[in-house]
């Protein structure tokens, strides 16, 4: 009996159903594997013994024996039983001090940082508990060794977070249970008590806190909603919804609400602003519709309405590109009624105005490039218009406006080609000059007589020519002609070419010369005739039309060097060494007469007096010379720089202090002139003071000669007529002086002005007063930038320091040409801004005509930083732009309705 057993345990482990059944066993024995980590038998049995699973058992009668056959069927059909998987995916997870793994409770237990990565979902907490078994996790906050709670819960699916105190959430439904949720939807944060998650879509929430404000757990407002049912990035549709301020409510609130939570931009009304005014009555202001029509551009509709009949429009839009462009249009229009029919003072103005900037990237291209500045309208746009308050462009007498193209051609040699279009126009005289288009090409330079990689040395080898075209199509009309058929009958037509030949070389090692000829060519298509006319009895002048010519040339030369001076006075004293150095240099042009295109007319009905005209008179590129010019030039420029002992240098290394940056003396001699040979002398200069935040500019003209009663020069120097050596004809000078508390603060900039303000024209120093938009009163007074450092929120006031900028800018010009001695204008503008307390700012903008003996504009600002509002008080006391304004509101765009507003508009007088 005994060999039968034997043999047929022998069978058995010949048979590949014995390695099988006991590979089986082992692997049942020795490991188990739960959600993704393997634990070994040891440390099961060590949690609990009851916790080992046992081997799977094989039923057999003692007097039967298992064939073959049957234990495969039996592994077979065990095989063939598949269990659906518990999780979609692998779990993992880690903790800083201990993981449990609890296998009766099937839990695991992570503390202390504690980290679990499911497909899309991460969870971090303080203490993680993940029930295999129901297939949910709990996440909730530990304590420190002082008791207070940390590691709250950070929950994240997708690109939603969510920070409650505890939470709730279940694998296989994805629903969720949170506690103090705490949410960021765009500009929104969200603090509910209770959340209810049904899916990654919807979410609802009980006693829910909606605000704008970064301190999210302390608010300073917030809106308290009782039932709210949210979807991310979507909407949030509330029910009963009243508004808090410091916790404390307010009689403000609405039955139900609805808040866009849409990180994409949405289309929708944009509220109007009511008012009053003196002249137009009570209003509606910038009302409108936004339309988001792409991710690219968009659209902006507002329009104003004036009880009396005035009305305006306006469409704004914004469009950008990566890597490509971006720029802005603006289009305004406003139909402006004072008074009423009947009345002395009834007027209607209608007025315009268009703005463009474009700006290409410089990934773009390397070889071409388009731009835009432009700024066109009525001339009294900016002084009329009812919807803005932007003394510095009303002050403004000038707009401008330029589109061009540019190309480069990478041939050998180089061609630059340029097309462009460009508007001046002057908001007093209410005259417009135009170029429809201007065309420039130029070729670059060539170097005959020396090869590319030759050093280029000496007379023959510096000889280079280039060729230049310009073209114009220039326009010269008024305002109430402009794109009219008038505007294009007068324009003027013309071609100018130009081919400049030029060398240097070096003479005696110490100086430079500098030789060049020019030749040029004009083409025209606009020329003039000139006759007296007996019947009228004055003389005629005919516009022509037609292709006509003349051409020009003339010869250059200079010779400079540079000296260098140093005036030491030793290392021990403070002052070390002052270092002067001059440039002087001698120039001689040569210009010839070309009366070839010189005619002559009668003047009157004897036919004895005639003068001399030429054709080409009113030419876009002027008039050929008529006169022979043989001019000797001189010039000197002086710069002077001390070097000065640096206290607070470690290395004992002085420092350089620019005394003057520059001090230029010039006069000309007219060699070929019959009389008043010597030109005035010219002295202008200039120096930076006090590390180079006072900038100094000033420059006199000089005259030798003496006038006589008429106040013409005559040919006696001044000396000889009594008077001095050389007679001051006039002089001016500048002074612009910006500083601030924090000066020594790298990137620190003072004095600058809001967007809106350079936009439209005023100045970028603030020196005018800032502009008011009076369709965002959101923007700051102070020009205070989305993405500037936030400073800490607290009400405490300052000790000692008070941070502070202030901007100063003094001109005086005096004026002597026909012995006036008077000084003809002299005024004085201040600009500053104190920052009383870390939320308070107070500024001011004013200044003084010494001429006139008044006060110029004069403008005063407050503004109180409430974090997530604004308050600000913006005052102009007297003038013809007094204004005062008072904006109270959240500044986020999402709820930029939520405001009050008061204001009390400059009366506009149209004339």
């Amino acid at each position: 009996m005994s060999q039968i057993f034997t043999k047929i345990l022998l069978i058995g482990l010949r048979t590949k159903l014995f390695h099988i059944v006991l590979l089986a066993f082992f692997l049942t024995i020795g490991n188990q594997v739960v959600f993704g980590q393997e634990i070994k038998a040891s440390d099961s049995l060590k949690l609990n013994k009851k916790n080992t699973i046992d081997s799977p058992k094989i039923e057999t009668k003692s007097d039967s024996i298992l064939s073959v056959k049957d234990s495969i069927a039996i592994i077979a059909k065990k095989d063939s039983i598949k269990k659906k998987p518990l999780l979609e995916g692998i779990v993992n997870r880690k903790a800083k001090d201990y993981e449990k793994i609890d296998q009766k409770k099937k839990q695991v237990t992570l503390y202390n940082q504690a980290e679990l990565y499911y497909t899309d979902i991460e969870l971090k907490a303080g203490i993680i508990v993940f029930d295999y078994d129901k297939d949910e996790v709990y996440a909730g906050r530990i304590k420190d060794s002082l008791g207070n709670y940390t590691q709250y819960p950070i929950f994240k699916q997708g690109s939603n977070v969510v920070e409650p105190d505890s939470i709730r959430f279940n694998f296989k439904t994805k629903k969720a249970l949170i506690w103090n949720s705490r949410t960021k939807q765009g500009e929104m944060n969200i603090k509910a008590e209770i959340s209810k998650r049904e899916n990654d879509s919807v979410y609802f929430m009980k006693n829910a806190r909606i605000t704008t404000s970064k301190n999210i757990d302390d608010p300073e407002y917030y809106f308290l909603v009782r039932k709210i049912k949210f979807v991310p990035k979507k909407k949030v549709v509330a029910g009963l919804t009243n508004l808090y301020i410091a916790d404390v409510p307010t009689p403000v609130g609405l039955p139900f609400a609805y808040f866009p939570m849409s990180e994409e931009s949405i289309s929708g009304f944009i509220m109007p602003t009511p008012g009053q005014s003196n002249r137009q009555g009570y209003f509606l202001q910038n009302g409108g519709y936004y339309f988001a029509l792409s991710d690219n551009y968009d659209l902006a509709v507002i329009g104003d309405y004036f009880t009396n009949g005035s009305y305006a429009l306006r469409g704004e839009s914004s469009y950008a590109k990566r890597y490509k462009f971006n720029g802005r249009v603006n289009l305004r229009y406003e139909n402006n009624i004072q008074s009423e029919k009947g009345f002395p003072d009834y007027a209607v103005s209608k007025q315009y105005n268009i703005q463009w900037s474009h700006n290409q990237d410089p990934k773009a291209s390397a070889d071409s490039r388009f731009a835009a500045s432009v700024n066109l309208g009525s001339s009294q746009y900016f002084r009329q218009s009812l919807n803005l308050a932007n003394i510095g462009a009303s002050l403004n007498n000038n707009l401008s406006s330029s589109v061009s193209y540019s190309k480069t051609f990478k041939s050998v040699p180089q061609v630059n080609l340029s097309l462009s279009a460009t508007h001046n126009q002057n908001t007093n005289t209410e005259q417009i000059n135009m170029t429809l288009p201007t065309l420039q090409a130029s070729v670059d330079r060539i170097f005959p007589f020396a090869s590319d990689d030759a050093p280029k040395k000496g007379f023959i080898k510096n000889i280079n020519f280039q060729y230049n075209l310009r073209g114009e199509n220039r326009i010269s009309t008024a305002d109430s002609l402009f794109f009219k058929p008038q505007m294009f009958r007068d324009a003027k037509t013309g071609f100018q070419h130009s081919i400049p030949l030029s060398t240097n070389f070096k003479v005696f090692k110490h100086f430079s010369v500098t030789t060049s000829a020019n030749y040029e060519e004009v083409w025209t298509l606009n020329t003039i005739d000139k006759k007296f006319n007996s019947l009228e009895n004055r003389v005629i002048t005919e516009d022509l039309k037609g292709f006509d010519a003349y051409r020009t040339y003339n010869f250059n030369t200079s010779i400079g060097t540079t000296i260098y001076g140093t005036f030491d006075f030793g290392e021990d004293k403070k002052i070390q060494a002052i270092r002067h150095v001059m440039r002087p240099s001698l120039s001689y042009s040569y210009l010839p007469s070309f009366d070839q295109y010189y005619d002559t007319y009668a003047i009157d009905a004897t036919g004895n007096n005639y003068a001399d005209f030429t054709r080409f008179e009113g030419s876009i590129f002027g008039v050929p010379s008529n006169n022979f010019a043989s001019n000797l030039g001189f010039n000197l420029s002086n710069t002077f720089e001390a070097k000065v002992r640096d206290e607070k240098s470690k290395k004992d290394e002085p420092k350089k202090i620019m005394l003057l940056n520059n001090f230029n003396i010039s006069t000309n001699y007219n060699l070929a002139a019959d009389s008043l040979k010597l030109a005035p002398f010219r002295l202008s200069g200039g120096t930076m003071l006090f590390n180079q935040k006072m900038n100094i500019n000033f420059g006199t003209t000089l005259d030798p000669y003496a006038i006589d009663n008429a106040g013409r020069r005559i040919e006696k120097f001044n000396i000889d007529n009594n008077g001095s050596l050389l007679r001051m004809t006039s002089a001016n000078m500048t002074i612009n002086y910006s500083f601030s508390s924090n000066d020594l603060k790298e990137g620190n900039k003072t004095g600058q002005t809001s967007d809106q303000t350079a936009l439209n024209g005023g100045r970028d120093d603030g020196l005018f007063g800032t502009a008011v938009d009076l369709s965002d009163s959101r923007q700051s007074l102070f020009n205070k930038k989305e993405g500037d450092e936030e400073k800490e929120s607290n009400n405490e006031w300052y000790n000692t320091d008070l941070p502070w900028d202030f901007q100063l800018a003094y001109s005086v010009t005096y004026n002597n040409s026909n012995r006036q001695n008077e000084i003809s204008s002299q005024s004085v503008m201040v600009n500053g801004n104190v920052e009383l307390a870390p939320r308070w700012k107070v500024g001011l903008s004013s200044g003084y005509d010494f001429k006139q003996n008044g006060v110029t504009f004069t403008q005063f600002r407050f503004e109180r930083d409430l974090e997530s509002w604004r308050m600000s008080f913006n005052w102009v006391p007297y003038g013809p732009n007094a204004y005062w304004g008072f904006f109270i509101g959240i500044t986020s765009s999402v709820l930029s309705d939520i405001k009050w507003e008061k204001r009390n508009v400059p009366d506009r007088v149209f004339r």
